[in-house]
């Protein structure tokens, strides 16, 4: 027999359908049972790509006498954090709040009205078991100190990540940027790359305003670390050499043993950086990278309808990593190239991933060497090593395949988006931008419901309304194909979302954006994401999007939003650079200006192609022979022409990329 999982359409949930556990899905039946009989809620949350997850249901859940006690005393419900951020929002800052730590799976005993007064993550089954007993004796026995204790936590969720209102400064400086990067550096491991710290997280954003600081401040120290850490994670056991893209994070400093789950958000933003490391300092390794990832989504997380799916598992037939990993005889089916590819990936007859006994294909700094040494040119081998990959993904496609979490998220699928058209600028590639267009498609048709966006499409369960960041993201995504192809069509979308995310995300009095709607279902708290993670806050990507789209518009009110928001943020940025890059890149635009390049005439693609081959962070480009937009409605015409404007200043018109690049140069000496 089943429990109330059986129908869900979640893959992390259906994992858990057939455990002893009575689990219930977050939902109003649920919640009732919890008050009308009286007991404590056990929230438990995870993703289907969590190692850990399934180990704790392996060895806990599926455990009768556990799932006995959990049956008897308590009213369980199993949630996915990725269908629902918002409630995992709440209990991770609660777990945090009482451990210190947090991280999934993530599980919370609650008072019947959702308060919580006990959590943590991965538990032991005996330590689980404990913990459950003595919690359900002491609300029988003494429910005043759980009721005390909850009141407490439940202000500490309600005042986390709540900002005073600052006044907004005159002007940003140099030396305000400094203040957040030079405790920031301090952290690089000039050994490996990176933060010298382990496990290794790509964090692209992170890698993002180091490359833009160190263009904009000319700081070649920091750009060289930038490019040294690029290599170095493209290099490593984290990348996937044989069939593309990267996973998680890696569990060791050196970038060599990942934890094997692949999440296209990381995938996302990792095109995005690795196209624009390549604008920067065009490395053959870069251009490779993003090939083979956008080649490894579309072959294995593209849906039919346009849209890509989350996640792919890092187990495989209940083993980490078994599908990625391969013993050193199975090299042999490369025949006389075998010795060869294995000198390349450092194949081991003993495994170079130690603990088990395997090997994780990675590649060293020194490869140049080899391929001298067995006398190829640089293009012969990029051939004969695309030979080598295609041979051993044939082989290893024969295996039973990771598990697909085919969810698929509206934020997450903007991001891919984001860095489709990313690579398309830079690579010029028109397939880029087609899978761009397919995922806007998606997006429009499957994702959106009248005025509101979903979470993610609705199925016959539930329809999730859109979080913030599924606005901010979209809103992002779609103002970067219109820079790309200046459809204008995509700008007025991206508006329309913006003015419609005001309305149900920003207060107006304390001059901050909810994570969740006004018109969303109540929680115990209504929470701000203000802190840059792995994925870039929902409230720095709005607030970069309302920038830009006060100067596309020539809209006061959306930068008078921004900088106000901008502002409350401002004095945190430096305490902790790594969780306000986001934040930290649009002070760099704030302090820098942000170019904007507008290109008339019936050439304006041609020549916004012509003005991608150079690297200029901070600008945006828009263009046409027609447009409304307050920039170009007076210039636009067939002629081809570029301006160059600045804080509502525009220069002479030019008659060449050429000659805008010039003045970018001049004025920024």
């Amino acid at each position: 027999m089943g429990n109330k999982l059986q129908t869900e359409q979640s893959p992390y949930l259906k994992q858990h359908a057939h455990n002893p556990v009575h689990w219930y899905p977050w939902s109003e039946e649920a919640l009732q049972k919890a008050k009308a009989e009286n007991k404590l809620i056990l929230v438990s949350i995870g993703y289907s790509a969590c190692h850990w997850c399934h180990v704790m249901e392996r060895e806990t859940f599926e455990n009768e006498a556990i799932a006995q006690t959990m049956n008897k005393f308590f009213v369980s419900i199993k949630i996915d954090r990725e269908e629902r951020p918002d409630i995992d929002q709440i209990y991770m800052i609660a777990v945090q709040l009482m451990t210190n730590s947090g991280g999934w799976p993530l599980n919370c005993i609650c008072l019947p009205d959702g308060r919580p007064i006990y959590g943590g993550t991965y538990f032991k089954p005996q330590d689980w078991q404990q913990v459950l007993l003595q919690l359900a004796k002491m609300w029988e026995e003494q429910p005043e100190v759980a009721l005390d204790y909850a009141e407490r936590l439940t202000q500490g969720i309600q005042k986390a990540e709540k900002l005073p209102i600052q006044a907004i400064p005159e002007q940003y400086s140099l030396s305000d940027i400094r203040e957040v990067v030079i405790p920031w550096i301090a952290q690089f491991d000039p050994k490996d790359g990176g933060y010298q710290r382990a496990p290794k997280f790509p964090l692209p954003n992170n890698w993002l305003f180091f490359l833009r600081y160190g263009t904009l401040a000319k700081d070649q120290a920091v750009l060289d670390h930038v490019h040294f850490t690029l290599r170095k994670m493209a290099n490593g056991g984290i990348y996937d050499h044989i069939g593309g893209g990267f996973a998680r994070y890696s569990v060791d400093g050196q970038w060599h043993v990942p934890h094997f789950e692949k999440m296209l958000y990381d995938n996302g933003q990792l095109i995005s950086l690795y196209s624009e490391a390549y604008q920067e300092r065009p490395m053959p390794l870069y251009k490779s990278v993003v090939e083979e990832t956008i080649n490894w989504a579309v072959r294995e997380m593209r849906h039919e309808n346009g849209g890509f799916f989350s996640a792919l598992d890092a187990d495989s037939e209940g083993v980490e990593g078994k599908y990625y990993t391969f013993d050193y005889d199975e090299f042999d089916i490369l025949g006389a190239d075998a010795e060869l590819a294995r000198q390349y990936y450092n194949i081991a007859k003993s495994g170079n991933w130690t603990e088990e006994q395997t090997n994780i294909p990675f590649v060293r700094g020194d490869d140049e060497e080899l391929i001298k040494d067995v006398g190829f040119e640089t293009t012969q081998w990029d051939e004969y090593l695309q030979e080598i990959k295609k041979k051993l993904l044939v082989y290893r496609e024969q295996r039973i395949r990771p598990g697909l979490d085919h969810k698929q998220l509206v934020t997450w699928n903007a991001l891919f988006l984001k860095g489709l058209i990313d690579a398309y600028r830079v690579f010029r590639k028109e397939r880029y931008l087609e899978l761009a267009l397919g995922i806007a498609k998606f997006l429009e048709e499957h994702a959106m419901d009248g005025a509101d966006m979903l979470h993610q499409p609705a199925d016959e369960n539930r329809s999730i309304k859109g979080f913030l960041d599924d606005y901010a993201f979209t809103i992002e995504a779609f103002i970067a194909i219109y820079e790309a192809n200046f459809d204008e069509y995509w700008l007025d979308q991206a508006k329309r979302l913006a003015d419609h995310a005001i309305q149900l995300f920003y207060d107006e009095e304390q001059h901050c954006f909810y994570y969740t709607s006004s018109e969303a279902e109540s929680l115990i708290a209504r929470k701000s994401e203000i802190m840059d993670n792995v994925i870039p806050a929902s409230s720095s990507t709005f607030v970069r999007q309302l920038f830009k789209l006060g100067l596309l518009f020539d809209e006061d009110r959306y930068t008078q939003i921004a900088e106000q928001v901008f502002a409350n943020v401002f004095p945190h940025i430096k305490s902790y650079g790594s969780a306000y890059s986001n934040w930290a890149i649009q002070l760099l635009e704030l302090h820098y200006g942000l170019w904007e390049v507008a290109i008339t005439g019936e050439e304006a693609i041609a020549w916004r192609k012509e003005l991608d081959e150079n690297y200029i962070p901070n600008k945006i480009t828009l263009g046409g022979t027609k447009s409304k937009l307050p920039l170009l409605e007076h210039k636009a015409g067939m002629d081809s022409k570029a301006y160059l404007c600045q804080r509502k200043t525009c220069s002479l018109p030019q008659e060449s990329i050429a000659a805008i690049i010039e003045l970018i140069n001049n004025k920024q000496g």
